[in-house]
Order: structure tokens, then C-alpha cells, then sequence
């Protein structure tokens, strides 16, 4: 559950005011793959996204699909594949703890992403005019 409540703090730098989005945003950073947030979805406790890079293709990747649990402060991939050992899995048809695994991993991936684009700059501060106030956007 930390790694969950790490990825909504990281989030939360990435966009302050998740809750007002709407529709979709693009941050654009020099030397980097232009970063999509697309609001799939705005409940009273959640919401759910799509984060991905827009690739030079037109391909979009890596094309996660996230919830964010405002009443619980955490955030998840709602992701059903991942890959663990070369094998891929999907997570509802595998043992008990191969399907740990794989969430495990595939929400250590957003972790470690998460970062990555906060050190490239990218953001959606301006997207709801607020200025991010999180002691891990400035890493």
C-alpha cells in the first residue's frame, strides 16, 4: 500500500488538482516525448486516467490506465497483463501470488515512470492554474 500512496503523492506533483481535470492535457518539455493525461472518468472518491506518451509513430506507450483513490490517497495501474520472468501474465487468470507479483510490478513501473517525467519537467500545473506545492516536485 505504500507504493500506492507514493504514486498518489507523485501524481499529485505531476497535476496538484487532479479533480478538475477534464478531457485531455499534453505536457510538452524540450527534448522530450510530449505526456498525455486523458480523464476517463471523475466519481465522487476516484478518478480514473490514461498517462502515456505520444511516441514520434503516433504510438502511444507506454498507455497506462490509472485510478486515483482521493478518499484513500493512493493511486494504482489498472493495467490486467504484465510481464514477470519473460512470461506474461494476466493477473486475473494466474495463482494468488504470481497476480501479487505482477501488480506489484506493473505499479513499481508507474512509481519509478512517475519520477522519471517529474525529472524531465513534465507537469499539468497549468492546466488547473495552481502551483504545485510538494516537496518531491522539486527532485
Amino acid at each position: 500500500m505504500e507504493m500506492y500512496e507514493q504514486n498518489y503523492i507523485r501524481l499529485r506533483c505531476l497535476c496538484p488538482d487532479i479533480r478538475a481535470l477534464t478531457g485531455h492535457h499534453v505536457s510538452r518539455v524540450p527534448g522530450a516525448h510530449d505526456l498525455h493525461l486523458m480523464v476517463q472518468e471523475q466519481a465522487r472518491h476516484t478518478t480514473t486516467l490514461k498517462l502515456t506518451y505520444m511516441m514520434d509513430s503516433g504510438e502511444l506507450r507506454p498507455d497506462v490506465m490509472l485510478r486515483i483513490y482521493h478518499d484513500a490517497l493512493q493511486a494504482e495501474v489498472l493495467s490486467r497483463r504484465c510481464q514477470l520472468n519473460g512470461v506474461v501474465m494476466q493477473a486475473e487468470r494466474s495463482p494468488t501470488q504470481a497476480a501479487l507479483a505482477c501488480r506489484w510490478k506493473i505499479n513499481r513501473f508507474l512509481y519509478k515512470w512517475l519520477n522519471y517525467v517529474g525529472r524531465q519537467g513534465h507537469g499539468f500545473r497549468d492546466a488547473v492554474s495552481q502551483d504545485c506545492v510538494c516537496d518531491l516536485c522539486e527532485a
